[in-house]
């Protein structure tokens, strides 16, 4: 038996999933709510074990980010499935960079998510081919066209190092660090992704492959200069 969450904040779609489950007879719906933090304090209070999978909506009302609820549950224990509306892309790419196993269309028929369970429950990726492509061409997401001097600029810059600090390792002046960072940043302005801060920084080397996500510490690149 497939033990399965369901976190969304409209009733009327937990209520269909869950018959769909009932239905399915190897599918038992351990929780059922509105917010990742009511399904954490659930598994706090009864003791339960972690749900095999998680259908997590795309956007809650709580004010939550879909990164920081599929990082909550992946590190839980679970596998994510995100149950979503179609025009969302660059949420759903922030969704599967922080591990959720794939994406189902609320627009898809029920049969189709309660087959996505079964499939992710078995350890399976899910094929999101249709998925894959409305992210590729989503202009959030565009390839900012970083020179290779200015990724390793922001490689380092963003992992938590004061600008000076970079400018010395990388033996430039650090006018010239500066000067590619604030190229860096007109880049990702240029292609609709803006990165005001250094945070900002941080998430799109993370996006783009440039720093993996272990290799940031977030109090550096808060404290960094």
């Amino acid at each position: 038996m497939t033990r399965v969450a369901l976190i969304d904040d409209h009733e009327s779609v937990r209520l269909g999933l869950e018959a769909a489950c009932a239905r399915a007879k190897t599918k038992e719906v351990v929780f059922s709510g509105s917010t990742v933090t009511e399904y954490i304090q659930w598994r706090a209070f009864s003791g339960a074990a972690p749900a095999d999978v998680v259908v997590l909506d795309l956007t809650l009302g709580d004010g939550t980010t879909v990164r920081e609820n599929v990082t909550r549950l992946v590190s839980d224990g679970s596998s994510v499935i995100i149950h979503s509306v179609a025009d969302r892309p660059a949420a759903v790419r922030e969704a599967l960079a922080a591990g959720a196993a794939g994406v189902v269309s609320k627009s898809s028929p029920i049969d189709d998510v309660i087959a996505a369970v079964r499939t992710v429950a078995r350890g399976e990726p899910l094929n999101n081919v249709e998925w894959a492509s409305a992210v590729e061409g989503d202009r959030e997401f565009a390839d900012a066209q970083l020179s290779a001097r200015e990724r390793e600029v922001l490689r380092l810059y963003a992992a938590g190092l004061p600008l000076k600090v970079v400018a010395d390792r990388l033996g430039v002046a650090y006018s010239t660090a500066k000067e590619n960072i604030t190229r860096v940043r007109v880049k990702y302005v240029e292609v609709g992704r803006p990165a005001p801060t250094k945070v900002d920084l941080l998430r799109r080397a993370m996006e783009d492959g440039i720093l993996a996500q272990s290799a940031a510490d977030p109090e550096n690149v808060v404290r960094g200069g």
